[in-house]
């Protein structure tokens, strides 16, 4: 997947602009002139994939800078603004991530209608071609409700006149519309793996796990058991070594389910993980053969690192404050100025170019979903046969599993081992909010009741100009 995504890039460009939801008129020459041939739904679904990779360089700002276990208070610039609930509608960074997740819809749209009418003769793959490009919708739709909460739901081609008409649609609607049937119908037709070529797509499991996801953030506890206890069953497994996950050798092993792939090689395709989460010490850097600057970004507070008991395996690559250099010797990371001393080493790899690390960003992963199956089971009332699956995770990490208890009391374990399992892989902002603990928990940090959402971008509520269509989130205005 990565190489056909590399030869993509060197033909596909990608725009932004500030028109409305980055959605074009359908022309029917072109269109039809286009979408006509296998290859042409294989090369349409890549340009699809290949937005994310632009958008998910972000995602930690959302998912890990927003929340309690990451902070950016070192510099004042966008992950600052994010940190300390002071973002303003206008913030370039809210109008690409609104510009990058319609775009993905829009292609995804235009695929769905164009082979919709397309024989299998003439296009072999159609049902996996309609199961990817329904899952990377339904992914879009749900970081957008999640970000912005209600949105406008496209799910068709329409012209620029059609779009000034779109209007915020209710997040559960968009749940229960599109997110749902859309991975319903993607678990459907997608395969259980693929050959070599292709690894890195999306398949049934990763279809399966992210509705359990979804399932589990609207509440419906039931259904995220039942999906998730499905995915149990499909041949994946925890890796033995924790760190191995980070080491980005074999991406693509027991534990992976759905990854936004990256690559090194300077033809935009690799990420800036690496610059940014590292310190701005130079014997750092140097160490671990990064080229270019560190960004001190995404570091990790002291009280993330008191949260790992004795012995926890994750630890150490999760939380640092410092290097074992080639002689044994500690050696801690001195903040000067407005520098950073903490930093995780999750993403810190030998890179050959500044800005181009090939670490791929984790969208799920079976641990996650070991996790989320204990939580459904354990709302569901069984806690006992949600521990087992805690435990895995647990013992992974070298610390002895639990036994004997309670709802409640198992309730707050879960919560706890997801911080330790999943720190800085975008997931605490938005597992705090799903839970109800959002405001409750960030308060101190500047937080306001309202600020469980984003501000909508000011230029998308510009264009339109008509609140009862397109009304700012409260307390954004």
């Amino acid at each position: 997947m990565k190489k056909i995504l590399c030869l993509l890039a060197l033909f596909l460009t990608l725009s932004c602009n500030n028109s409305f939801i980055e959605l074009r008129p359908v022309d029917t020459v072109s269109t039809d002139v286009l979408y006509q041939t296998e290859g042409d739904f294989t090369d349409a679904v890549i340009g699809v994939y290949n937005v994310f990779i632009s958008q998910y360089k972000n995602m930690y700002l959302f998912g890990d800078v927003r929340a309690d276990d990451s902070y950016d208070e070192t510099v004042k610039f966008i992950a600052s603004y994010v940190d300390l609930f002071t973002i303003n509608n206008d913030e370039s960074l809210l109008s690409n991530t609104w510009n990058n997740y319609y775009s993905i819809i829009y292609r995804a749209n235009l695929i769905l209608a164009e082979i919709e009418d397309k024989d299998v003769s003439a296009v072999p793959n159609k049902d996996r071609h309609i199961g990817e490009a329904k899952f990377l919708r339904a992914l879009a739709y749900f970081d957008l409700v999640r970000i912005f909460g209600n949105v406008p739901m496209i799910t068709k081609p329409i012209t620029i006149e059609e779009s000034f008409q779109a209007r915020r649609e209710d997040v559960a609607n968009v749940y229960s519309q599109v997110i749902i049937p859309d991975l319903l119908d993607a678990e459907s037709k997608l395969p259980a793996q693929y050959p070599s070529a292709d690894v890195g797509r999306a398949t049934q499991g990763a279809a399966k796990a992210l509705l359990g996801k979804v399932y589990l953030t609207i509440h419906d506890f039931q259904q995220a058991e039942t999906k998730l206890m499905e995915v149990t069953k499909m041949g994946y497994a925890l890796l033995p070594d924790y760190n191995e996950l980070f080491r980005y050798v074999n991406e693509h092993h027991s534990e992976y389910i759905f990854d936004i792939e990256y690559e090194e090689g300077g033809i935009g395709l690799g990420n800036n993980f690496t610059n940014d989460f590292t310190p701005k010490d130079p014997r750092l850097l140097e160490f671990y053969g990064v080229t270019g600057p560190g960004n001190d970004i995404n570091s990790p507070p002291r009280h993330l690192f008191d949260l790992f008991p004795p012995g926890d395996l994750r630890k150490d690559i999760t939380v640092a404050d410092g290097f074992v250099n080639e002689n044994g010797d500690f050696i801690p990371i001195i903040p000067s100025g407005n520098n950073s001393s903490t930093f995780t080493k999750k993403y810190l790899i030998p890179t050959k170019v500044s800005g181009d690390s090939p670490a791929n960003w984790k969208v799920i992963r079976y641990a996650d979903v070991l996790l989320m199956l204990a939580e459904a089971l354990n709302e569901n009332g069984k806690a006992d046969e949600a521990i087992p699956y805690l435990n895995q995770v647990r013992e992974r990490a070298g610390l002895e599993g639990y036994s004997n208890l309670g709802q409640d009391e198992l309730r707050e374990l879960i919560y706890l081992e997801r911080r330790l399992e999943l720190s800085f892989e975008g997931h605490r902002w938005f597992d705090l909010v799903r839970t109800g603990r959002a405001f409750e928990v960030m308060e101190p940090y500047g937080m306001k009741a309202h600020m469980w959402v984003f501000p909508v971008p000011l230029s998308q509520v510009q264009v339109v100009n008509d609140p009862s269509i397109f009304p700012q989130n409260p307390g954004y205005d």
